[in-house]
């Protein structure tokens, strides 16, 4: 067994419980950037966002087609002005004649044309209201997938500060133990998840459990600088005489 003074041992515990807070840490952060609510907002964010993509390409088509409208309205209704010009200025009654069928069949025209910039009319101030519906929907959207962001961020920033507070605090505190010890102690670790717990009358803290009475015979047996392993958990065995 590899070998290393009891008081060097009991440090181990300051080293594992440095080590569990920096697993936290990472669970923690893990845990957060995992966090449901971010795709949840996300997605609702992306959807109001088509939603609102839509509605505005919408509107901006209704608007060209009562633009194309308009200027149908206001071409026939020109060329009625110049056929009227023209009948008021007389002329031979056969010309006249067509004038008057050429201009009621404009007025004709012009009426149809109107209805249709009237229809356009209407179907545009639905969509507009749908617009801005869809760009209400959005702001929120947008406005809840930032809150999410915001407080996803502050939380992982006070991780990743304290996480460097803890690992500055454990660099210091490893290097005040033997280091053929703590080498032996980082491979546990790196293996096992756990590097040192105490065994605690009988219960390794390890594994949580019992060891068994040969286990415990074997390494109640070893020398105080011996190091001992949890025979279930693999992590070093921290022994002192008042936790027998």
């Amino acid at each position: 067994m590899p070998k290393a003074p009891a008081a060097e041992q009991l440090k181990l515990l300051g080293l594992a419980s440095l080590d569990a807070r920096l697993h936290s840490l990472d669970v923690r952060r893990k845990d957060l950037e995992a966090d449901p609510r971010v795709p949840a907002a996300q997605r609702a964010f992306q959807e109001a966002s088509e939603a609102a993509a839509r509605a505005d390409d919408a509107v901006a088509a209704a608007e060209r087609e009562l633009s194309a409208a308009e200027e149908q309205v206001s071409l026939v209704g020109a060329k009625i002005a110049r056929d009227e010009e023209r009948l008021y200025a007389g002329g031979l009654s056969k010309d006249l004649e067509a004038l008057q069928k050429d201009i009621a069949s404009l007025t004709a025209r012009r009426s149809d044309l109107e209805d249709v910039e009237l229809e356009v009319l209407e179907r545009l101030d639905g969509l507009r209201e749908e617009q801005s519906r869809a760009a209400a929907s959005l702001a929120q959207a947008e406005s809840a997938h930032a809150a999410v962001r915001s407080e996803i961020d502050t939380a992982l920033a006070g991780i990743a500060s304290e996480h460097e507070t803890a690992a500055a605090e454990r660099s210091q505190y490893a290097a005040g133990v033997d280091s053929a010890l703590v080498e032996v102690y980082e491979r546990t670790l790196a293996k096992r998840g756990v590097g040192a717990a105490r065994l605690f009358h009988g219960m390794s803290e390890g594994s949580g459990m019992d060891l068994s009475p040969g286990d415990l015979a074997t390494i109640r047996s070893a020398a105080e600088d011996e190091i001992v392993f949890c025979p279930d958990s693999g992590c070093i065995l921290v022994r002192s005489p008042e936790w027998s």
